[in-house]
Parts: C-alpha cells; structure tokens; sequence
C-alpha cells in the first residue's frame, strides 16, 4: 500500500454529517423527553418488534414439550420480520432503533433454537455452535462496519463493495427467501424429532418410503440454509476488509498530520 492516500481515495472517504453525531447524554435526554405522539418506542414497526419477541418467547417455553405451540409462535414471529419494514416504509416510521431491534430479534430467536438443536442432536453440537458463531461475528462486524463507514443503514450495501450482498440486501424477494428457508430448515430439524409418521410417498420411490414431512423439507431448504451461511461468510469478510481499510486510512491520515 501507498505511504499516502491517493487522491481518488481521498475523495471517496465518507464524511459523517453533524446530524450523524450526537452525544450520549443528549440522546438518553431526547428520549426520556420525546412526545407521545413522535415516540420512537412506540412506532408501529417496533410494535410489531415486540410482539416478534413475545412470540418467539412463547416458542421457547412450549419447544420442549408442545412442538405445535412452538412451531407456530416461532413462524409467525419469523414471519412478522417481514412486516415490520414494510410497515415502517409505509408510515414513514424508520427508526435506528427499530432495525437494531430487529436485528436483534433475528439474531436471538435462531440462536435459541440452534441451542435447542445442539442438545437435540449432540453429534452435530459443534456445527450448531459453529452456525451460532458465525451468525453473530458476521453480523457484528457487519452493522459495525457500516457505523465506521457513516452508512444510514446495515443494508444500503453498494455493488461495487459486494455484488452478492448488494442482491442479497437490495432485493426483497432474495432476502426473504434467503431468510424464510434458512428458518424453515432449522423448524424441520426440530419436527423431525416429533414427527415420525412418513406422509406416504413409497409409490414414488422406495428412497421415500419412511420420510416424514419435515425430513422432506429439511432436505428441501437445506440449499438454501447453506447459500445463507455461505452469504454470512462472505459478509464477515467483506466487513473485516472493510475495518481493516478504515486502520489503515486512519493510520495515513495520522501520518500525514504528524509532517
């Protein structure tokens, strides 16, 4: 790498509007301060964040012992993550608070059952831990790196940074299909423990004599769970080059001021 910034560089380096910076003290008193009718908490989006939590809560307490209450809190509260950004397009109600929640949300609710599958499926602990790992770094990192970068949001990703983040995140479609049948795999895994019952298709092929419905979709969605994590990947890395260009235009910056 050059001793100094290219001009080009230069150039294209974000700059964080004033509006961008805000103190921790100011921000803590706007939002103790803040009206009932402009009340960020209380965004219909975020309403529907909390419900997404109270659900995947209930998943939690019935997965032990109740897979139909379970299964069906845990789809609806992942299928409200579908909603809450519509919602929040629609009525003008975007919010920082809101997409971190939902990340969040995202982020707890898989892991949980990824938790319940590691103890479910104990051979196969360690790739449940590794999927819960990688989740976490990749979108850490991830968020973070567009924070440093002055980005707006986690998912205004530019073509020229990643094509397959750009399409991942800039088309709505790929992104819930991406996401759903990620979800829908781990689901499976977790019906397939209580579900032993094959849905009768022998006629076809003796192959499929003894599968059950959730082995036939864990088999179904198990691309696209792979093509997810795969994406997680390349997301991790593109944010660790991202932070690791950020040191080192710092460091430039740094030595230039000292000349």
């Amino acid at each position: 790498m050059a001793k100094n910034l290219s001009a080009s560089t230069t150039r294209k380096m974000r700059r964080r509007r004033s509006l961008d910076v805000v103190d921790a003290k100011v921000a803590v008193d706007l939002a103790t301060a803040q009206s009932y009718s402009e009340n960020v908490f209380l965004f219909v989006p975020n309403l529907i964040g909390y419900t997404r939590i109270l659900l995947a809560g209930l998943s939690l307490h019935f997965m032990s012992y109740h897979p139909k209450y379970c299964t069906l809190a845990y789809v609806i509260s992942c299928l409200l993550d579908a909603v809450d950004g519509q919602a929040a397009r629609a009525l003008g109600q975007t919010s920082k608070f809101g997409a971190v929640l939902d990340m969040v949300t995202d982020r707890c609710t898989t892991s949980c059952l990824l938790c319940y599958l590691s103890s479910a499926y104990p051979g196969f602990a360690i790739v449940f831990q590794s999927l819960i790992a990688l989740d976490f770094s990749s979108h850490y990192m991830h968020m973070y790196s567009s924070l440093v970068t002055g980005s707006r949001s986690h998912k205004l990703v530019t073509s020229d940074v990643s094509r397959i983040l750009w399409y991942y995140y800039n088309d709505s479609r790929t992104l819930f299909f991406m996401c759903a049948g990620n979800e829908l795999f781990f689901v499976s895994l977790y019906l397939v423990k209580w579900v032993d019952t094959p849905i009768g298709l022998g006629a076809y092929s003796s192959l499929l004599a003894d599968i059950t419905y959730p082995e036939l979709l864990a088999y179904l969605s198990f691309p696209v769970c792979l093509g997810k994590n795969i994406i997680n990947l390349v997301q991790l890395w593109k944010a660790s080059k991202i932070l690791v260009g950020v040191d080192l235009a710092e460091r430039a910056i740094a030595r230039e001021a000292k000349k």
